[in-house]
Formats: structure tokens, C-alpha cells, sequence
């Protein structure tokens, strides 16, 4: 068994499930995979139990009933990694949108480079994402400096996805009291690690937009992201966080 694990949410990811699958599983350090998926009606739970025939051992499902968002999906998995003893756990899309290659940037930066949280930054050697419209990156890019100011943390994507924990953090920010699902969950998670004095580091890389399924972005997550970030700054004040 590795000491690392990948988690990676899915939600109606037929198209690109075995291509992400089969390529983290073949890098050089050797990553477990933890696939959790929300009951996809497209068959991606049934073709994960499939390839784990393959790759015992190393690829695991959490199949849930419903689709809970992004957050509760996070933690599921957070909670199954460390039950089984993973050191270093990853957060990773399903769509390719995340270079599965990065990750062992990511796993440097934690093992080796002193960094108790590692963010897959795409914004921290200025703006580096491809086939995103102007209008998404815009609002990516200024989301993390409202971010910023909002709660004094000095990250430049905080909206980011692609991470890596060691498991200290992951015991330590309290799991159970995470309120977020969507991009707020995201910047909760960083503003946790932030507010228990954990290092973060940003390690650059290029984000690629998907090519394959449809993306989850909605105005309900906008929205929440937007609010969610006095909520966290004002539970933090009142220390109710």
C-alpha cells in the first residue's frame, strides 16, 4: 500500500474516468486512487468496480446515493484516507482539467519542501490556464484576491482544487464542522489549514480546462463562494469557526 492516496469526486464522468484512472496509477511514486462517486446515472461507479479488477489493492470506490456536492464528497473521502493510514492526501478532478504528472510536484513540496499544505496554483507565476473564456478566468483570478483581502490569507488561487494535505491537517481542522460544498468549500479548507498556523505553499502549474463531460459550475456555487467568505472571516472573529 502507498502512503498516498488521490481522491478524486465524480459525478457523470464516463468519458474520462479510465484515462485519469490508469494514468495516476502509472506514475513513478505510486498513488492509491479513492474514486467517490455521487450515484452517476452514466454508468462511472460500474466502469471504477471494473477497473478495479485490474488494479487491486490500489483503486477503491466510495459509491454514495446521491449527489451531495463537492465538499461532502471531499470529506468522505478524507475521513476513508485516514482510517487506512494514508500520510498524504490529494484532491484531483476527474477531467484531466489537473496534470495527474503534478502531483508528485505536489507530493515534493509536502515530503521534502516543509509544506504542510500543497496548492496546485495556477495564478501564483501569473495566469496560467488554457482554454478557460476571459470572463471565467477573470472571475477565478479576482475571486482570490477578494479572498485575500477578506481573510488575510496571502494565496494566490484559492479556489484551487488540485492539493495535497499531510495527514496532520486533515486531523487537525476538523472535518466534521466543514460547512461548505462548492467553491467555498475550497477556500474553507485553505482558510482551516491557515487559521491552525499549518504552511502553505503554492506550487505552479498549468490548468487545462476539460474537453470531455460537462462542467459543475453554477450560480449556486458562485454565490456561495461570495458569502462564504465573510461567513468563514466573521465564525473566525466570534471563534465559532
Amino acid at each position: 500500500m502507498s502512503d498516498c492516496l488521490v481522491i478524486i469526486p465524480t459525478y457523470n464522468e464516463i468519458e474520462n474516468i479510465e484515462a485519469i484512472v490508469k494514468k495516476v496509477l502509472s506514475l513513478p511514486k505510486g498513488f492509491d486512487v479513492l474514486i467517490v462517486d455521487d450515484n452517476s446515472p452514466d454508468g462511472t461507479a460500474q466502469a471504477v468496480a471494473r477497473l478495479m479488477l485490474e488494479f487491486e489493492g490500489r483503486l477503491f470506490l466510495k459509491s454514495r446515493t446521491k449527489k451531495s456536492g463537492l465538499g461532502t464528497a471531499y470529506v468522505a473521502g478524507f475521513k476513508w484516507a485516514l482510517s487506512h493510514d494514508y500520510q498524504f492526501v490529494f484532491e484531483m478532478d476527474a477531467d484531466f482539467s489537473h496534470n495527474p504528472e503534478d502531483l508528485e510536484k505536489l507530493y515534493d513540496a509536502c515530503q521534502s519542501g516543509g509544506a504542510d499544505m500543497a496548492i496546485g496554483s495556477r495564478y501564483i507565476t501569473g495566469v496560467n490556464v488554457v482554454n478557460w473564456p476571459l470572463s471565467r478566468v477573470l472571475l477565478s483570478y479576482f475571486a482570490s484576491s477578494y479572498v485575500r483581502f477578506i481573510t488575510g490569507m496571502k494565496i494566490h488561487d484559492a479556489t484551487a482544487g488540485f492539493i495535497c494535505y499531510k495527514r496532520k491537517v486533515l486531523e487537525t481542522i476538523g472535518l466534521d464542522r466543514v460547512k461548505f460544498i462548492g467553491y467555498a468549500f475550497q477556500i474553507e479548507m485553505k482558510y482551516r489549514t491557515f487559521v491552525n498556523k499549518f504552511k502553505i505553499v503554492e506550487v505552479p502549474i498549468i490548468f487545462t480546462d476539460r474537453t470531455r463531460g460537462q462542467s459543475k459550475m453554477s450560480n449556486a456555487i458562485i454565490k456561495e463562494a461570495v458569502f462564504g467568505v465573510i461567513s468563514l472571516r466573521i465564525r473566525k472573529m466570534f471563534n465559532r469557526l
